[in-house]
C-alpha cells in the first residue's frame, strides 16, 4: 500500500466518478466502526458495516477486509430487481397484483395474494422468482453490470430462480454503498418514472426529518454459513449532520439464533456514532 494511501480513499474516488460529480469533493480520513461491532459482539471478521456520507465523500467503515469481500447478495438484491422489472415493464407497476399459487412456504406473509410493493416489503421470494424469467438471464446481467452491481453474475437460465439466493450473484458491502450511492442521487440509468415508483417502495421507516429506505438480506444456504444483511440510506434533514448516508452490514449468523435484530440495530448504532441520527430513545428507528 502506496504511502499516503487510506482504504476509504478508494471508495470516495469510485462514488464520485461514478456520480459523474463535476468537481471532486474532498476526500476525508476513513472513520473507524470496530466499536459498533463490539457492541453487538461482533468483529470484523465476522461482519462488516461501511456508511457513506454523499455530500462530502466521508466514509466510516470496519477494519480488516471483510468491507471489500463479496457474499451472495440475497434479498438486498431486490432493490435492483425492482429496478430492472419497472424500467423494463417486466412489470406494469408498485400495484400489480399476484395471485398466490396455494403453496405453503417459509413466512405467512407470504402466503397470499398480493402487489409489488408489497412483495418488496416482504421480501416475498416467489413473486421475485415469478419476475426474474419475464426479464430473461442475459437482461439481467447486463443491467446489473450496468449499475455497477457486486459481480452481476446470474449464471445460466438454470439459475434464474436462485442467483441471487444461492448464488454466483455477489457482492461486498463497499459495491453496496457505490451502488446505493447511485440510487439514492438518481444518477442510474433509469427512467424518471422508474425512481417516482420504485423509491417509495423501499421506505422503511420515518420520522421528523429524516427517512430511511432499506432492505434486509439472508443468505442461507444448507453446509455454508449464513450470511445477513441490512442495505440502504438515510436520507437527514435535521440535527447536526444532515446529508444523505448510504450504509451496508453483512454479518456471519448461526441458522438456529440468527440474531435478525442485529442487522438494524448495529446500522442504528453506526448512525447514532456519526452523529447521522437521534439517540434509540428519540428516534424509534
Amino acid at each position: 500500500m502506496r504511502a499516503g494511501w487510506h482504504p476509504g480513499h478508494w471508495l470516495a474516488a469510485t462514488v464520485v466518478a461514478l456520480l459523474g460529480a463535476c468537481q471532486s469533493p474532498p476526500i476525508v480520513p476513513v472513520g473507524n466502526l470496530d466499536s459498533v461491532l463490539a457492541s453487538e459482539s461482533l468483529t470484523p471478521d465476522t461482519a462488516a458495516l461501511v456508511v457513506y456520507r454523499l455530500e462530502d465523500s466521508r466514509t466510516w467503515t470496519t477494519s480488516g477486509e471483510r468491507p471489500s469481500e463479496r457474499f451472495v447478495a440475497a434479498s438486498t438484491s431486490k432493490i435492483p430487481h425492482t429496478l430492472i422489472a419497472l424500467e423494463t415493464g417486466a412489470v406494469s407497476g408498485p400495484d400489480e397484483w399476484f395471485e398466490w399459487d396455494g403453496e405453503t412456504r417459509f413466512l405467512p406473509v407470504w402466503n397470499e395474494s398480493q402487489d409489488f410493493a408489497s412483495a418488496f416489503q416482504r421480501s416475498t421470494v416467489w413473486i421475485y422468482q415469478t419476475v426474474t424469467p419475464r426479464i430473461g438471464n442475459v437482461a439481467l446481467s447486463t443491467w446489473l453490470a450496468r449499475f455497477g452491481y457486486g459481480n452481476a453474475d446470474t449464471g445460466t437460465e438454470d439459475d434464474i430462480q436462485t442467483y441471487w439466493l444461492k448464488g454466483p450473484l455477489k457482492t461486498s458491502a463497499r459495491e453496496q454503498v457505490v451502488f446505493l450511492a447511485k440510487l439514492s442521487a438518481r444518477t442510474l440509468p433509469l427512467s424518471a418514472r422508474t425512481y417516482e415508483q420504485a423509491i417509495p417502495m423501499m421506505l422503511a421507516e420515518e420520522g421528523d426529518g429524516w427517512s430511511i429506505h432499506a432492505k434486509t438480506g439472508w443468505k442461507s444456504v444448507s453446509g455454508e454459513t449464513d450470511i445477513g444483511w441490512y442495505v440502504g440510506w438515510l436520507e437527514q434533514t435535521e440535527g447536526g449532520a444532515p446529508g444523505t448516508y448510504t450504509f451496508a452490514f453483512n454479518l456471519d449468523m448461526n441458522a438456529e439464533n440468527p440474531a435478525l435484530k442485529t442487522r438494524r440495530e448495529a446500522v442504528r448504532k453506526a448512525l447514532e456514532t456519526i452523529g447521522a441520527l437521534s439517540p434509540a430513545s428519540e428516534t424509534p428507528f
